[in-house]
Parts: structure tokens; sequence; C-alpha cells
């Protein structure tokens, strides 16, 4: 029976979950495949953890479905998702160390938010509605 991994990566408001099957090294963000999803900077974002442990991704196929948040926030989510996929399939110490050795971002989330505006002030976070008595 053939091996499959469900893992998900945050970013800000991005979700991203990764299913891996065996297979052979096809990659695909949101049913497209990855060489045709977004822009180059995004595309190799999503490259990184794959070509750091580049013999177990030639043997498994990558289904990432993203929502929310913009492009570059998606393509962290994705990123983090895939990395994840990687070492739980792999069961080794070796590929999760070749990963943190890189970017502790690649399994670690980046949990900051942006801090919501208060409401009945000004609509920003932090300034305050303006005053005038005279």
């Amino acid at each position: 029976m053939a091996k499959i991994v469900n893992t998900s990566g945050k970013r800000k408001r991005a979700i991203a979950r990764a299913t891996l099957k065996e297979g052979n090294g096809i990659i695909r963000i949101n049913k497209s495949l990855l060489t045709n999803y977004g822009n180059q900077l995004a595309r190799m974002r999503i490259q990184e953890p794959l070509e750091i442990v580049n013999d177990v991704a030639v043997k498994v196929n990558i289904d990432v479905n993203v929502r929310g948040g913009g492009w570059q926030s998606q393509a962290e989510a994705s990123r983090l998702a895939i990395a994840r996929a990687l070492v739980e399939y792999s069961r080794g110490d070796k590929v999760k160390k070749a990963l943190l050795d890189y970017d502790r971002h690649l399994l670690i989330a980046d949990v900051r938010f942006n801090e919501s505006a208060k409401p009945n002030d000004s609509g920003k976070p932090r300034a305050k509605r303006q005053k005038s008595y005279r």
C-alpha cells in the first residue's frame, strides 16, 4: 500500500495543506503544475525544500492546496507544508537536520501576524482618533 502524508503550513492569513504520495516528482499547487504557478520568486521559494532533499523529492508527488493571504504568504505556507511532509515521509533525522541547517522556517512556522485595527478608532492599529476642543 502506498504511503500518504498530509501536512499543513501557515503564514499570516495563508493556509496550505499538502498531500504527499509515492510517485515520480510531480508538484502541483492549487491543481496546476509548479512550473505554471505564480511568479518566479514564489516558485523558487516553494522549490527550496525540494532542492535540499532532492533524493526524497524525486520519488514523491505533492499536491498543495493553499488559500488566503497574499502571494508571498501563500508561497511561505506552501514551502512549510512541503518541508514538513518530506520530513514525515522520510522519518529520518537526516532530512530534518538538512532542512533546519538551511533555514529554520522550513519546519517551524513564523507566527507573526498583522496587528488588528481597534473598533471605534481611526481604522489603523495604533493610531488614535484626533480630538479638537478649541
